[in-house]
């Protein structure tokens, strides 16, 4: 069952030519001024002309998106309520049906001034209600308490409807933009994965593809062990690919760990790797294996390393983590260090984590991660 909103939201707002018709409700008054039926008809003629000008010309421009902030509609209004008063004061028993009219435009021009728009309208209510007791052939109540009520009504049936085809609009632009920031988030993400996923990936099946070139023709054994490790790598990418199309992908710093260990002595690298304190939450762990799979293909691409140290320092409430080697100084690229790091840094901040980066004195290079530990979560995975 579709909700009023979205029923609402299917119907064309009101345009500023659906209050035109309201004019006809002055008809039995022009038909009097044609008519001679009331006196001085051409003041009268006069009068009604200039109350249709500004009629329009306050709701025109009260719906106009650039000029109903401005001061135009307000000049209008105040000039339609002068011409309503002036022809309701002139001939007592003509011109009462005027009120309602004035009571739209004010709506219309007033419907984003609640409290002005309230007190305007409920002047107007009480002004046409008292200027039935001075009529000369009728002051009935019923006829006071209808033309009250209409006159004040009017206003408010209008500005309800604008400002409810306002709100749905806006909420409909905003279901949109929610909409589109989370595609983009998905391809963000998307996007994000894959560049972690195969750049890592594709060093380790280079490094172990040149182990295998190096062994071949002295230790095929060797060689054919690393031939086993790139079929390996490959099938588990093939996965982690999958996990990273649905969403799914979740890492493991212990699997990561082991992983840049096995990347690290293929390459020749010397590889220190220590661990201490408590067991760390899923994600946490998830978010720390992202780093160390960043910063260990960094440290085979681009230091020329000849020894990596990764030490993870566990606390109750934060964890840290550095990756360091004895290289050039270079953590990566300069076209590589903006998607990993950048998208690294992201990932942390997002979690309250910080991931800082740079040359470790004269030689080497440093990247350090600290994330918070979240109790509730830390408690369930110890």
């Amino acid at each position: 069952m579709r909700s009023m909103g979205d029923e609402i939201g299917r119907m064309k707002a009101p345009g500023r030519r659906a209050f035109v018709p309201w004019l006809f409700a002055i008809t039995g008054d022009t038909i009097n001024v044609l008519t001679g039926g009331m006196p001085l008809p051409w003041l009268a003629a006069l009068g009604e002309l200039c109350f249709v000008a500004l009629y329009i010309a306050a709701v025109f421009t009260a719906m106009d998106e650039r000029l109903r902030r401005g001061r135009v509609p307000l000049v209008a209004l105040g000039g339609l309520a002068m011409v309503t008063f002036a022809l309701n004061l002139g001939y007592l028993d003509h011109w009462q049906m005027c009120f309602p009219l004035l009571s739209i435009a004010t709506g219309i021009v007033l419907r984003d001034r609640g409290r002005v728009m309230a007190a305007a309208l409920g002047t107007l209510g009480f002004t046409s209600g008292a200027l039935w007791f001075v009529r000369p052939d009728d002051d009935s109540t019923g006829s006071i308490v209808a033309i009250a009520w209409g006159t004040a009504l009017g206003g408010l049936v209008a500005a309800a409807v604008l400002n409810l085809f306002a709100a749905v609009t806006t909420l409909r632009d905003t279901r949109e933009q929610l909409a589109h920031a989370a595609v983009e988030r998905e391809r963000l993400r998307f996007s994000r994965d894959l560049h972690d996923l195969l750049g890592h990936t594709m060093s380790v099946i280079v490094v172990k593809a040149e182990a295998v070139r190096r062994l071949g023709p002295k230790n095929l054994e060797a060689a054919l062990g690393q031939a086993a490790d790139i079929e390996a790598v490959g099938r588990q990418a093939l996965t982690e690919i999958r996990e990273a199309v649905t969403g799914y992908r979740e890492g493991s710093l212990t699997t990561e760990l082991d992983n840049a260990r096995s990347l690290l002595d293929a390459s020749g690298i010397a590889a220190e790797i220590r661990q201490s304190g408590p067991p760390l939450p899923p994600q946490t762990g998830a978010l720390l294996g992202w780093v160390v799979r960043e910063g260990v293909t960094n440290v085979v691409r681009h230091s020329g390393a000849s020894r990596c140290e990764i030490e993870v320092r566990g606390a109750p409430d934060r964890v840290h983590l550095e990756i360091g080697d004895n290289g050039r100084g270079v953590g990566s690229s300069s076209a590589g260090a903006g998607n990993g790091l950048r998208g690294l840094t992201e990932r942390l901040a997002a979690a309250g984590g910080s991931l800082t980066s740079g040359p470790d004195g004269r030689r080497g290079f440093r990247l350090v991660a600290e994330l918070p530990v979240d109790d509730e979560e830390g408690e369930r995975a110890a």
